[in-house]
């Protein structure tokens, strides 16, 4: 099947050289490297933030909650804001909200001061979600699923980088506050590098601000149950990354180190299967190498929590199916033929904001119910409603859905 072009921005890459184009390209894979190593700072880091500060599953849950309802609100304004202003304009605001937020949650010890600088800080993460998968899209109008799973391998690279980072620190006395503080680093590279690069706007098709025109596009029956599939997705990945090492240290009573390397093999896996998906997606098909990526993520999140000892080391293998997830997702939307394709986008990762504020939030819930082990079975159930959304959109669309636009 042809997957029309349909993305809302005229091709800007048309009008830039290629040196320009690949700089551009750079500048989106370090803003996802920055995303995965910012984003992930919260699980190697929480059970020290929360004996420093005395806090309950619940309370830190509630926290992490703070940083998905901000990158929820960003993918929702900031869709509609790349279509009107230019992607440019959103990555920049992204390394703002980084700095900012990342400063403030690094110096306050009250609870809702630290949600809301994770606020900021999601608002920061959801506007690089936006603004780094446009980019690559308009960048690369061919072969976009094989370069948006490269950009989520940066993803990938950060998060596997900053557990070893985080515990090496940790090890050596350094406060969950001063980890964080170096994180900033980061964030401000960002903001000066697409403060200085020149992007040429896109000219808008059509009123990207023109919200029943929108509400219609975004809201067919296919995208619903693309929603629900990023959004219990996002709750799985991002509901594992933020409790596996608390996990691996009150029931399998592992230390730090152990613990933490364990959740940057996690990391590793999910980099490694989204290079080698970048290879693979368009020849198998989005829906199918998604559904059975799935049916292994529930066989290895079900061995490793439930069965012998020796299967514990499933629980990272789980990220080599995890992979290709959310950048397939990503691409499978991108080739139907919907207008405001970065507003649409926006909604698409505002529910994967959403699955990324609940996942953490109700295991952490769920851990004070009925304890830790069986909380972290709920990422079990994310993955059987991935399924059947999957399966759903495989009956509405027969036909292969990762053949190359040409």
């Amino acid at each position: 099947m042809t997957a029309p072009s349909t993305t809302t921005q005229a091709p800007q890459s048309r009008s830039l050289s290629a040196s320009h184009r690949w700089l551009l390209t750079a500048g989106g894979f370090y803003a996802f490297f920055s995303f995965g190593f910012i984003d992930n700072l919260k699980g190697p880091t929480l059970p020290a933030l929360l004996t420093d500060l005395n806090f309950s599953y619940g309370q830190g849950g509630a926290i992490l909650f703070g940083a998905y309802l901000g990158f929820m609100v960003a993918t929702l304004l900031t869709g509609v804001l790349a279509d009107a202003r230019g992607i440019k304009s959103v990555l920049l605001l992204a390394g703002v909200c980084l700095t900012a937020g990342l400063a403030a949650f690094s110096l306050v010890s009250a609870f809702w001061l630290l949600a809301i600088a994770l606020f900021v800080v999601g608002l920061g993460l959801g506007s690089i979600e936006v603004g780094g998968n446009s980019l690559i899209v308009d960048l690369h109008q061919r072969d976009r699923g094989r370069f948006l799973n490269l950009l989520a391998v940066f993803h990938g690279v950060g998060a596997f980088v900053v557990p070893l980072f985080a515990a090496l620190l940790l090890s050596y006395s350094f406060s969950w506050r001063q980890v964080y503080q170096i994180a900033i680093i980061l964030a401000v590279g960002l903001a000066l590098f697409f403060a200085v690069v020149k992007y040429p706007r896109a000219p808008r098709t059509g009123d990207a601000l023109a919200l029943r025109t929108l509400f219609a596009a975004g809201f067919t029956r296919r995208m619903t149950w693309y929603y629900l599939f990023i959004a219990v997705y996002v709750a799985a990945e991002i509901g594992f990354a933020a409790w596996i090492v608390e996990f691996l240290q009150q029931v399998k009573g592992y230390d730090v180190g152990v613990s933490s390397l364990y959740l940057s093999a996690f990391f590793a896996a999910i980099m490694l299967g989204r290079f080698a998906g970048s290879f693979v997606v368009e020849r198998i098909g989005y829906l199918t190498i998604m559904l059975i990526a799935t049916i292994a993520s529930i066989a290895s999140l079900s061995l490793g929590l439930f069965g012998p000892p020796t299967l514990t080391f499933l629980l990272p293998l789980t990220g080599l199916f995890f992979s290709i997830m959310f950048p397939t997702a990503t691409a499978a939307v991108s080739a139907l033929p919907i207008a405001n394709m970065s507003a649409v986008l926006g909604m698409l990762f505002t529910f994967g904001g959403l699955g990324g504020a609940l996942g953490p939030w109700l295991i952490g819930v769920a851990a004070d119910l009925v304890g830790l082990e069986l909380a972290f079975g709920l990422t079990i159930v994310f993955g059987l409603v991935m399924l059947a959304a999957l399966l759903v959109l495989r009956r509405a669309e027969p036909q292969p859905s990762g053949v190359k636009s040409t």
